[in-house]
């Protein structure tokens, strides 16, 4: 058995490392522990490696949208293996990278998977690590679907990493995977297929805009298919026959993207009195453990309430860190966290839905134009964007906003940043823009 530790992480992700060189800096003896490369999700295989691949399709995509406007496209495509390369010169570097900084730092590494022997043990392969605290950050996985056949099914993390683009591939689910991977493949010259079970895909989206996202989605060819429960997957001949509730769909790639899942079925949670639900680890407002003072959980193995963001995950890394080293006084706060679906245009959102401040019997009005006439839009010969921003009346307080478009995603963190601080419409219409940009559209976006 090694020397007792002050904290033992399980993972190294966003959360998990933040949480780690807190501690050491502030001259904990930490440990991690992870059974994959190091790095997590993010940088290794989710965030930034998919957005090197979107990068490629919206050059492919502005460029087509752009023939006959002064560019010429004919020929234009996207070299897979060559971007895949180009992809990798971001990922390899990483484990190694991870592993060289947590040395560098005094924190001891350990490759594995971590089980709890009781609630201050815990091991990974042959050694058995004791001590004062835990923090899980063990990330999430695909969900099991329950059917026959899903064996078959490529994760996110295989699609990441495919030496050619199939020439057709069936998404089975109906969210961020799907919408992003959908759109890359289908600029790549793939022939594309979502199947949603849902009457309606990105759910934590506003209504409205999806629909918008939808029917540009069928206007570039991806087939989508909504109320699509999927029943089995088999393999054929040459590719994999989906069968679901609306027909079967034959593809050479079928591609699980119907969600991810806490990853603490390794961990033997019970062993350490760590209460747990399928959302993940049940902790208080300060993100420990409430069966198990010892142990705090950030991250996608939360069930803290926050979307499984990575910017989130960083975040609940350092307040876990502040009431690890200063006793628990830092409590979560989710307003204005913002988020994005890559697609392309991508759709980007902060605040509430519409549905959402209804719920909540909040006194509003809606802000919503569809900007496919307007300068940002027809500049670069884009066919399909919109916004609506929610207003409280009254007070003039911005509640929601959701942006579908050419640089939706930079323009929403403006809107992050006012409903974080509770600006008002007026406020955030008060600075002078440089134009013309993304951001000077904020002024007609909030006008009443």
């Amino acid at each position: 058995m090694l020397e007792p530790f002050d904290l033992v992480v399980v993972g190294t992700g966003a959360a998990a490392s933040t949480v780690a060189f807190a501690c050491r800096k502030a001259g904990w003896s930490v440990a991690v522990i992870d059974s994959r490369p190091f790095g997590g999700t993010c940088t290794n295989r989710g965030c930034d490696p998919k957005k090197v691949l979107v990068g490629a399709a919206e050059v492919a995509d502005w460029a087509r949208r752009m023939s006959g406007h002064g560019i010429e496209a004919a020929g234009l495509r996207i070299d897979w293996p060559a971007l895949m390369r180009f992809k990798r010169s971001f990922t390899d570097p990483v484990p190694a990278a991870s592993e060289r900084g947590f040395e560098t730092a005094g924190i001891a590494a350990f490759h594995g998977v971590a089980r709890f022997r009781d609630a201050a043990t815990i091991e990974v392969g042959a050694d058995v690590l004791t001590a004062s605290h835990f923090v899980i950050a063990a990330g999430a996985a695909p969900a099991r679907l329950g059917i026959p056949g899903e064996e078959l099914l490529l994760t996110s993390d295989g699609f990441l990493d495919l030496e050619n683009l199939p020439a057709s591939i069936v998404f089975v689910g109906g969210g961020y995977v799907a919408f992003e991977f959908a759109h890359l493949a289908a600029r790549a010259g793939s022939r594309v297929t979502i199947l949603h079970r849902g009457a309606r895909p990105l759910e934590h989206f506003d209504a409205g805009m999806v629909d918008r996202l939808a029917e540009h989605t069928r206007r570039v060819g991806i087939d989508l298919r909504l109320g699509a429960e999927v029943e089995s997957v088999e393999r054929t001949g040459d590719g994999f026959r989906v069968h679901a509730s609306t027909g079967s769909v034959d593809a050479a790639l079928a591609v699980h993207a119907a969600g991810r899942l806490p990853q603490v079925d390794a961990l033997n949670l019970p062993a350490a009195g760590v209460d747990a639900t399928p959302r993940g680890v049940t902790v208080n407002r300060f993100l420990q453990s409430v069966s198990n003072p010892r142990v705090y959980a950030v991250g996608d193995v939360a069930a803290s309430g926050g979307p499984p963001l990575t910017p989130v995950a960083g975040y609940e890394g350092r307040t876990a860190a502040a009431n690890l080293l200063h006793a628990n006084h830092s409590e979560v706060d989710y307003r204005g966290v913002a988020s994005a679906v890559y697609t392309i245009p991508p759709l980007a959102m902060v605040g509430l839905t519409e549905e959402a401040a209804q719920n909540q019997r909040l006194d509003f009005d809606v802000r919503q134009a569809d900007t496919t006439g307007w300068y940002s839009s027809r500049r670069i010969a884009e066919e399909s964007s919109a916004c609506k921003v929610l207003v409280e009346k009254g007070t003039g307080r911005l509640l929601g906003a959701h942006i579908f478009g050419d640089g939706a995603p930079g323009l929403i963190n403006l809107f992050a940043l006012a409903i974080r601080h509770g600006l008002t419409a007026a406020q955030i219409r008060e600075p002078l823009y440089a134009y013309p940009t993304h951001g000077s559209d904020i002024q007609y976006m909030v006008a009443g």
